[in-house]
């Protein structure tokens, strides 16, 4: 006999944020349905991908697995808090423009001018955002996976600190 399941809606927005006290903002960019065959039927759980940030400079992200969302949200802050970078920020945006190629997604980062904003799309908004970046220009120029191109960003601001931390060590 077959069960019959509920169609739930599990498209949260990135608008997500827990409630309670918290110096960080979460925000969900992604939740999957996975499912694996097994020999007592399929097992169903749930990936979810969070963005973590404190709008001062420090970021992260983190993948969550789990048998239902709340949980796996959960796991997705635990580990997204335990690998926070910190992002330079001047006048509130980033010093120096940042190329870079991770796997499929390529994305472009560049300097803006005060009172231009936040010009980025869904995946990369959501990292600049919870970084603090108030003034930014961004182009995703290769793939639409909004994962990879989530990893792709916290890259390139990785690399845009270590390369600022450069120039500011010769320039003393």
């Amino acid at each position: 006999m077959r069960k019959e399941h509920e169609k739930e809606d599990y498209s949260f927005n990135m608008a997500y944020q827990r409630s309670g006290p918290s110096e960080f903002e979460e925000k969900i960019v992604q939740v999957n349905r996975v499912s694996k065959k097994t020999k007592g039927g399929n097992k169903i759980g749930f990936s979810v991908l969070v963005v973590v940030g404190d709008k001062k400079g420090r970021v992260g992200v983190g993948l969550g697995k789990a048998p239902d969302v709340s949980s796996a949200i959960r796991k997705g802050v635990a580990v997204a808090k335990k690998h926070l970078i910190s992002v330079p920020l001047i006048n509130g945006t980033i010093p120096l423009d940042v190329y870079i190629k991770l796997g499929a997604a390529k994305i472009l980062l560049k300097p803006a001018p005060p009172g231009s904003g936040v010009i980025a799309g869904g995946a990369v908004r959501s990292v600049v955002e919870a970084a603090g970046i108030h003034n930014i220009s961004s182009k995703v120029l290769g793939t639409k996976n909004q994962a990879s191109n989530v990893y792709a960003t916290l890259e390139a601001l990785k690399r845009l600190t270590d390369r600022y931390k450069k120039i500011e060590r010769f320039h003393v």
